[in-house]
């Protein structure tokens, strides 16, 4: 299983990702524009660089230029695709099997939305890919999964319909169950919002559609 990270220009807490990186290992490391200069504080070496560069200063880009080995990827900023997004499809040719994002939240609301559908791709060609932050780990489901209480990222698990709809929702161990529940966009948020597993395991099931998948704590 080939593994990536991406490091784009929103929001990281440093100590955060100090502290997750020492638990994971990636095969490639892409910087995404100013994820560069987190990249730099992180002390990571990219295998790839892309992006139209509008955001990061250039003495980091001359320092990073002395690497021999790594790949720079420029690209005009009029352009149909984000630079995470253009990231995202450098990963996926790679082969990569699992993509993790650092640093796609917080900063601009228009960029962290943009984020969550770069997901979408990978949910299509069957790579498990996660944006996470201190915080909050979130991810794109189109079938049901189990949650473990000890593998959490935090106490609470929320879902929302990335689709149009989600039908036939069944959600077994969690504090607030649920049976066949159909949900739709603009419709009852709150249903499915900071839920909490009761049991050591949690079941999710549903018959059609996407969901958003978010484990956070306070």
């Amino acid at each position: 299983m080939k593994k990536c990270l991406i490091v784009t220009g929103g929001e990281l807490d440093l100590a955060f990702a100090r502290s997750f990186l020492k638990k994971e290992a990636f095969d490639k490391v892409i910087a995404v524009d100013g994820g560069l200069e987190m990249a730099e504080a992180l002390k990571l070496i990219p295998d790839y660089v892309v992006g139209d560069f509008d955001t990061v200063r250039p003495q980091v880009i001359e320092r990073f230029r002395k690497i021999p080995y790594i790949v720079w990827e420029k690209h005009r900023p009029e352009k149909n695709e984000t630079d995470t997004e253009l990231a995202r499809s450098r990963g996926l040719t790679l082969g990569c099997s699992r993509m993790v994002f650092l640093g796609a939240t917080g900063g601009r609301l228009d960029h962290m939305l943009g984020n969550i559908h770069v997901l979408y791709a990978c949910l299509q060609k069957g790579v498990e890919a996660w944006i996470v932050d201190a915080r909050n780990k979130l991810y794109l489901l189109d079938e049901g999964k189990t949650f473990y209480k000890d593998q959490l990222w935090g106490k609470y698990v929320s879902f929302l319909p990335y689709t149009e709809q989600v039908t036939g929702i069944t959600l077994t161990g969690f504090k607030y169950p649920l049976t066949k529940k159909n949900i739709c966009r603009g419709e009852e948020a709150g249903l499915c919002i900071s839920n909490e597993l009761i049991k050591e395991e949690g079941i999710l099931e549903f018959a059609e559609g996407v969901l958003v998948c978010v484990e956070s704590r306070d």
